[in-house]
């Protein structure tokens, strides 16, 4: 029977841990502060440690489920470390009651001073999966950083360098860490310089296309086919055609006298063809009068069939000649009429006769051409600061100078529809300035949702653009921006995200080129709530958003 009873205490065990229905619980090894000392009636007998799953033996003493099980590995017949009594497998029973008190005992979180949160030890490991100062690790992949519940989504869309932001050029995510090797390897509208060494800034995708216009890319002359082997910059092309205009004539008419003479000879060679094809169609003729007479004067003696078969075989031999020499005859006459060289000797003359009339005017073209590109030089100039003019007039009237933007955004269906279908992606503000010589800046739009906001939300971004007294400003940008939608009812039930400028993110330094990279809410309002009908955010397919910064401690110039 003692054989039998550690095997019967394990399944009276077992199906005491079964039938339990609890969901409280907590680790065993951990560290515990109790916010009243814990009891010893509360600590196992074995390892003084608060009990987990307590279990009472026959002598009264409790001790934890895992103890049991390790004094009972340790001897075979197991006795009690408090009175060293005897501990009877079947004596040992799971304690409820005292388990349920020392699952409602209130313990300190770990992460006090910090969190002040007292909990029951049962919810314990709860409390830690929600509770804001719990250390965890940043869920970009890459990303080995361990950071605070409560800072990880600002860690996520501002600090961390495994974060996704779009390619200022292409609109393509890119991991942070590789945005620049993005750019300058992979980003299709990345700007780059001409590789001829011209002045020209082109896009990466259309490199190749430039380079079939570029001024500075050395090219063959036009007239190579005629003799001229130059080699020089397209830029220059027009100037080599008209100082070299003579001797591209000379080498044009020089190839086309070769011509000629070649043309002649052809001309030789078929009258030589037509006199042998002649010769040949002449005896014919004569064979064919001679066969008759032959014919005629043979042609009751038997004696002489052989002979006539013979001359018929040849008479058939010389119809199918004839045939072939009438083929020869008609060939010869259609590469005649092909090799008519009369329109082109028409031509030649009629080019000689240009270059003349050329040659006469061309030092007074030269003049009038110069006299042409300084008139059109100045006319562009005059074009280009014109529609500079209008469009900083445009921009003047519109623009505010108080740190604030009222954006009205009309047409919301139909850029909603062009963003979903990717054609569009988002829409820029006209620019806004905190004084008349502060800070440029603007607001961008995702209608349909950037990032983790995409195809749910509105996205809306706050943008620091290059401005025309940057170098006189501090730098970062600093301010506490406000970010709102505006209610039309008139009732003030705005929607409003506010966040202050991190001075370490790359969005708030001073921009190296138009603008930074956006910083903002990509889930700053659902299109559920938008475009509710209850709600009157949205009316005659218009939408208003405002931004206002903070202009408190900004010293103005």
């Amino acid at each position: 029977m003692a054989c039998d009873e550690p095997a019967a205490f394990l399944g009276t065990f077992m199906h005491q841990n079964s039938s339990s229905n609890s969901s409280l619980d907590f680790e065993p090894d951990a560290s515990y502060r109790f916010v009243e000392s814990l009891e010893e009636r509360y600590k196992c007998a074995y390892c003084h440690l608060v009990l987990r799953n307590p279990h009472q033996t026959g002598c009264g003493h409790r001790f934890c489920q895992q103890c049991i099980l390790a004094l009972r590995e340790l001897n075979a017949v197991p006795t009690c470390p408090v009175d060293k009594e005897t501990i009877k497998m079947h004596e040992v029973f799971k304690d409820n009651c005292c388990k349920r008190e020392v699952l409602n005992l209130h313990v300190f979180c770990k992460n006090s001073p910090d969190c002040n949160s007292k909990v029951i030890l049962g919810r314990y490991q709860e409390h830690l999966q929600q509770c804001l100062f719990e250390s965890m690790q940043c869920t970009n992949d890459g990303c080995r950083d361990r950071i605070l519940r409560k800072d990880l989504k600002e860690h996520l869309s501002q600090h961390c360098k495994f974060r996704e932001e779009r390619c200022q050029y292409c609109n393509t995510y890119v991991v942070l860490i590789n945005i620049k090797n993005h750019e300058k390897n992979d980003c299709p509208d990345y700007p780059v310089p001409c590789l001829q060494n011209c002045s020209q800034i082109i896009l990466k995708k259309e490199i190749e296309k430039h380079r079939a216009v570029c001024p500075e890319a050395e090219v063959d002359c036009p007239y190579k086919q005629y003799g001229c082997h130059v080699k020089l910059k397209r830029g220059k092309l027009a100037e080599h055609e008209n100082s070299a205009l003579r001797e591209h004539m000379l080498q044009i008419l020089d190839k086309n006298s070769r011509l000629e003479e070649q043309i002649s000879d052809l001309y030789k060679s078929l009258e030589c063809k037509e006199i042998k094809i002649q010769q040949l169609a002449d005896a014919i003729k004569k064979c064919e009068k001679e066969f008759r007479q032959y014919t005629q004067l043979f042609g009751n003696n038997s004696s002489l069939m052989v002979s006539t078969q013979t001359l018929a075989s040849h008479l058939d031999k010389s119809a199918r000649l004839e045939s072939q020499v009438k083929q020869l005859i008609q060939m010869a006459n259609q590469q005649q009429s092909k090799l008519d060289l009369r329109p082109l000797f028409d031509t030649i003359e009629n080019v000689k006769q240009k270059i003349a009339l050329m040659e006469t005017y061309d030092q007074r073209l030269v003049v009038l051409e110069d006299q042409s590109s300084k008139h059109d030089l100045q006319i562009n100039i005059h074009k280009a600061q014109l529609n500079k003019n209008e469009e900083r007039f445009k921009l003047l009237e519109g623009t505010c100078y108080n740190g604030k933007l009222i954006w009205k955004i009309t047409d919301y269906k139909m850029k909603k529809r062009e963003a979903v279908e990717g054609r569009v992606l988002s829409i820029a503000s006209q620019p806004f300035y905190t004084s008349r010589c502060g800070y440029r800046l603007c607001a961008r739009a995702y209608l349909n949702g950037d990032g983790s906001g995409k195809g749910t939300h509105i996205s809306l971004y706050f943008v620091v653009m290059r401005g025309e007294f940057d170098s006189l400003l501090l730098w970062p940008f600093k301010q506490k921006v406000t970010l709102m939608l505006l209610d039309q009812s008139g009732k003030k039930n705005h929607i409003v995200e506010v966040f202050r400028a991190d001075p370490n993110s790359s969005s708030f330094k001073r921009p190296d080129g138009e603008m930074n990279i956006a910083s903002g809410c990509p889930r700053f309002v659902p299109h559920a709530v938008l475009e509710n009908t209850k709600n009157t955010y949205i009316r005659d397919d218009t939408l208003f958003l405002k931004v206002v910064v903070d202009l408190t401690d900004l010293e103005e110039l």
